[in-house]
């Protein structure tokens, strides 16, 4: 895909969370393969920084979870949303590229074509659960759709907008190093204890809901299996501290391990996972797992009014049923999930079920190669 450049072109991408700041630093990394004369700006994560995008704002300072929730950084997102409407007056960037996060990524996208720019938006809104009517917005504001749940198209085509499927950028990335044995021993870990491996999450505001239900569980757990071990995978949003401080008062001995995430995860006979883009990592590592998920009451009864899907995890909304348990909001906490994690390791029939299902899931989500096909249709609204 190699190209003739007369002029270095610029984009901004703007990734407002964890998952997007991973895929976008893969869709960069293959665009600059393409053109390694692209300069690219905007809003990410450690990620999209090593990639060689200049962050100009810290994802981490606007991850939120819920509804309510976003007022405490309210102030934050509207000085960068700002700051960022600024950069294309000044920086007139080529094309924009946005991953996911709409509330703030659709009305970036509206100021952009305002100024006569081509949008890209990389992994759509959940307009299948909630607010379809955004839709409309999106025919008005955004030139390319790359969507990446195969649901989606029809979703997008009823609406009579055609939008690309580009299969999930995951599918590229879950990849394990080492087998079972050896990736407990690498992770310090016993090779023969039943291993639980913890992720609460990825931004401070959720981990501080759920991280206290999950400690509790774990030392139901231990108390009822001694021979056990516990792991968290350390998200890169996190600092080891924010962690270790949480568990303070704790006798349970939980590691906490930076670095080769799905190795870590790899290492579980059953994982607690914070709802989100973990579980479907978890689901394509084939680890039987529990969703979890706590917001506030107020967030929690707005949720409820308006988004109208049947499951919160991705992984079961992608199976169309309940494949793995969902204990959310009063079910989140220690007692539950301590009863429904014995439950399974009790019951070895219903792990192979639940890691036969996982295998389904796997094939549903089409070929890997996302971020390439992206770079692609990125690279031709850039030149053509």
């Amino acid at each position: 895909m190699n190209r003739l450049n007369h002029k270095n072109k610029t984009i901004m991408i703007v990734a407002g969370e964890a998952s997007g700041d991973m895929h976008g630093a893969g869709l960069v990394r293959e665009m600059l393969k393409a053109d390694p004369a692209l300069n690219f700006y905007g809003i990410g994560g450690k990620k999209m920084q090593a990639a060689g995008v200049q962050i100009l704002a810290d994802a981490s300072a606007m991850a939120v979870v819920g509804f309510t929730e976003v007022f405490s950084k309210l102030r934050v997102i509207l000085k960068i949303m700002r700051r960022m409407k600024k950069s294309l007056d000044e920086r007139h960037p080529d094309l924009v590229i946005l991953i996911d996060y709409p509330d703030f990524n659709l009305p970036l996208a509206k100021a952009a074509r305002k100024r006569g720019i081509r949008v890209l938006y990389y992994i759509s809104p959940q307009v299948w659960a909630w607010r379809r009517g955004r839709i409309e917005q999106i025919k008005k504001t955004v030139t390319q759709m790359a969507v990446i749940l195969p649901f989606e198209v029809e979703t997008y085509r009823q609406k009579g907008f055609t939008v690309n499927y580009v299969g999930h950028p995951l599918l590229d990335m879950v990849k394990t190093n080492y087998a079972l044995k050896e990736s407990r021993k690498k992770s310090g870990l016993d090779e023969s204890k039943t291993t639980i491996a913890i992720l609460p999450g990825s931004r401070l505001s959720e981990i501080k809901k759920l991280m206290p239900e999950l400690l509790k569980a774990a030392a139901i757990l231990k108390n009822k299996i001694p021979e056990m071990q516990f792991v968290i995978p350390l998200a890169d949003t996190l600092e080891e501290k924010d962690l270790t401080d949480m568990m303070t008062g704790s006798r349970l001995d939980v590691k906490v391990i930076s670095g080769h995430t799905y190795d870590v995860v790899a290492c579980a006979d059953l994982a607690l996972v914070a709802s989100g883009t973990a579980t479907l990592e978890t689901a394509l590592l084939k680890i039987p797992m529990i969703i979890v998920y706590k917001i506030s009451l107020l967030s929690y009864f707005i949720g409820r009014l308006f988004v109208h899907v049947k499951h919160i995890g991705l992984v079961n909304i992608i199976a169309g049923k309940t494949v793995v348990p969902e204990l959310i909001q009063n079910d989140a906490c220690g007692a539950r999930i301590a009863e429904e994690a014995l439950a399974i390791l009790n019951n070895r029939a219903r792990q192979r079920a639940m890691i036969s299902e996982l295998e389904t899931i796997r094939a549903r989500l089409g070929e890997p190669g996302a971020a390439i096909k992206t770079a692609k249709l990125a690279l031709d609204m850039l030149y053509r």
